[in-house]
This record gives C-alpha cells, sequence and structure tokens, in this order.
C-alpha cells in the first residue's frame, strides 16, 4: 500500500518591489472564488493595501481605483466571479461591529480580504487563507517576506501557487 505524501498548505515567498507583492496578488486572485476569505496580516505599511489592489485589480480593471478603506472601513468591487469585499478593521473596537457593515453577507456571497483580521475575534471563519507581510529589516525597506497559509480547501491552489512563483525566492 502506498502512503500518500501530505501536500503543504504553505507558500513562503521574497518579493523585492511592490510589482512582485501585486504579482502574487493577482496569482491569488486567479484561484479565489466566491465564499473565499483571506485574511491580511501585517504591521502598518507592511504592503497589505498594496496586496489588497493588485488582488482587486486583478478580478475588474486594470485601472480601478482600490484606496485602503481605513476610514469607510469597507469597499465593495464588482467582478465577474463574484462581489469583493476589501475590509479594513484597524479602527473597530469591538468584534461585533464588523456586523453593521455587512461581513455576513460577505462571507456567504463575496470574496473578502480582510486587513487587520485579529481584530474580528471570533468572528473571523476558520477557513481562510492567511496571508502574512513582513518587512524584511535585515535585507532593505523594500524587502517583504510574503507567508500564504491556508485551510483544507487552500490545498490545491497553494500548491500551485507555489510552482507559480518559483522565481521569487523560497524562504
Amino acid at each position: 500500500m502506498q502512503q500518500r505524501q501530505k501536500r503543504s498548505n504553505k507558500v513562503d515567498l521574497v518579493v523585492r518591489e511592490e510589482t512582485e507583492t501585486a504579482r502574487v496578488a493577482q496569482a491569488v486572485a486567479r484561484v479565489a472564488d466566491s465564499g473565499d476569505v483571506i485574511a491580511l496580516r501585517g504591521d502598518l505599511g507592511s504592503g497589505k493595501t498594496v496586496f489588497a489592489r493588485g488582488f482587486v485589480r486583478a478580478l475588474t480593471t486594470a485601472d480601478e481605483e482600490v484606496p485602503s478603506p481605513t476610514f469607510t472601513l469597507v469597499q465593495m468591487y464588482q467582478a465577474a466571479r463574484a462581489a469583493i469585499y476589501h475590509f479594513d478593521f484597524y479602527r473597530i473596537e469591538e468584534p461585533d461591529e464588523a456586523w453593521e457593515i455587512g461581513i455576513e453577507e460577505a462571507f456567504a456571497d463575496g470574496i473578502s480580504l480582510i486587513e487587520w483580521p485579529e481584530r474580528l475575534g471570533g468572528i473571523l471563519p476558520p477557513d481562510r487563507l492567511d496571508v502574512s507581510l513582513v518587512t524584511a529589516a535585515d535585507e532593505g525597506e523594500t524587502v517583504r517576506k510574503i507567508t500564504l497559509v491556508g485551510t483544507a480547501g487552500w490545498d490545491d491552489r497553494l500548491e500551485g501557487l507555489g510552482r507559480t512563483f518559483s522565481d521569487l525566492r523560497h524562504v
């Protein structure tokens, strides 16, 4: 009996400029589908909005205006595959505030990009893709380490994404 090899549900990359961050986001967008939740983690200035902008533009138009929703809390974009909800929860005080801005609808019917997902507490679905962006201080201020970690529903997609980025140095 042949034992099936467990696939990794994690991809580690290093990007050297914003265009590479956008390229990673575009590839993730190509495999995302309605009902997907993508949690964007990282400090201020780590590239979360750059990632979201690349993601949205991949599914809408290349010149789509994608501002940070820091003050509006959510921006919605209509794409052919599904509505894209770009949330920024930096300013919320309590996780329950997310219900007031339509997060339930986003989880059910759209693709949710969530900046500052840790502020959602138990509202954040366990089935999701976590995208961590970290400034690689030892390598220069424009260098970012991007880690993609997904639950079981992302296994095949992450395996494909890992092959897509063979030109980016894996950590």
